[in-house]
């Protein structure tokens, strides 16, 4: 409640309300819907996504882009793969690719904020260069012999439920990231550069060293996303996760983050990223082949951009008509009416700090 006693719907609660629906919606259509092996399938299926999502989220919040993260992802995995062929160390493997994917991240962080080269631009271009690295270290060949006891982590869940392991990291990344961004000094930072960042630099924001940090934190995450794309699939190949950037991006924007930035909320975002996985799983279940699956992904990036500008010029407009009402001598309209907030960008700062 405001303090005005009115009730606020921001988009980031809007969805949260979608996501509940349609898991309502699919467990009362599908009996397969809600059953303990749909679900570990469908966590499974969002999580490169998911752990992706968390940092995007704060870096398009900053006004910057990471286009590369899927590269970084395959890279990661494949250098994950010819360490473990190398030493024969799962251990060793693991610190590569988590290495290999902060790396990813300091390049793409230092060509932005040290040279002054536009974020879009810098990752369009690591973004092939990530991907050509693949086949470097790979070749053509992906890489599927890895231990068991790793392989059978993407397969089992975790004991006692029907949870896969990967629910681990997601979970601890989700409380990680809400934490530093809605609760902490580096959260305000991240909202006021995405507000106005030169206004944030005369204040004494260090600017600069922020969004390094969360190119960084991006690439780290990649490398994460990396491990659990290798696990699920029990290989490292040059041409995995082809297409990741645009779900990740879709689904942070989608999730009340944004795009000019300043505005967002983590649980927008798991919400959003769910709400693809489930409608995903949903028309699987229903007969949708794989290749109509893509028209979902699409869709989501389509409505992200286009559905909340809408919601802004429709509010936008009844705010003009209710100021002429007023300066005619109107009442302005019923008392106790909701404040509904159409979108992210039509919300302001403070919808971001909520």
């Amino acid at each position: 409640m405001s303090s005005s006693g009115k009730f606020r719907l921001g988009w980031d609660k809007g969805i949260v309300l979608l996501l509940v629906l349609l898991i309502l919606f699919g467990g009362m259509s599908n009996e397969f819907f809600l059953t303990g092996d749909n679900v570990n399938f469908m966590i499974g299926d969002v999580s490169e996504i998911m752990l992706i999502a968390f940092p995007m989220a704060l870096l398009i919040i900053v006004k910057e882009i990471d286009l590369s993260v899927a590269s970084s992802l395959t890279l990661a995995s494949a250098v994950c793969g010819l360490t473990w062929h190398a030493t024969q160390s799962m251990s060793i493997a693991i610190v590569a690719a988590l290495a290999t994917g902060a790396a990813c991240g300091l390049l793409n962080g230092v060509l932005v904020t040290q040279l002054g080269v536009s974020s879009l631009a810098v990752t369009i271009g690591t973004l092939a260069l990530y991907r050509g690295l693949c086949f470097v270290v790979l070749g053509d060949t992906p890489i599927a012999d890895f231990p068991m006891e790793f392989t059978d982590l993407g397969y089992t869940p975790i004991p006692g439920t029907f949870l896969p392991w990967v629910f681990v990291p997601m979970v601890i990344a989700g409380i990680v990231f809400w934490y530093v961004l809605h609760g902490t000094k580096t959260g305000r930072w991240i909202f006021a550069i995405g507000q106005n960042d030169e206004a944030a630099q005369f204040s004494g924001i260090p600017v600069l060293k922020v969004k390094l940090w969360l190119f960084i934190a991006t690439g780290f995450m990649c490398g994460v996303a990396g491990l659990a794309y290798t696990v699920r699939f029990a290989s490292a190949s040059p041409d995995g996760a082809l297409g990741y950037e645009l779900l990740v991006i879709a689904a942070v924007l989608f999730g009340g983050v944004a795009i000019a930035g300043g505005v967002g909320t983590i649980w927008g975002v798991i919400a959003a990223v769910f709400i693809w996985g489930f409608s995903q799983s949903y028309l699987q279940l229903v007969g949708w082949d794989a290749n109509a699956l893509v028209i979902v992904g699409g869709l989501l990036l389509l409505l992200s951009v286009s559905v909340p500008r809408l919601f802004a010029m429709i509010r936008d407009a009844v705010a003009r008509q209710a100021s002429r009402t007023r300066d005619r001598g109107g009442s302005g309209g019923p008392s106790g009416a909701p404040d509904v907030y159409a979108s992210p960008a039509a919300a302001g700062p403070d919808q971001g700090r909520s």
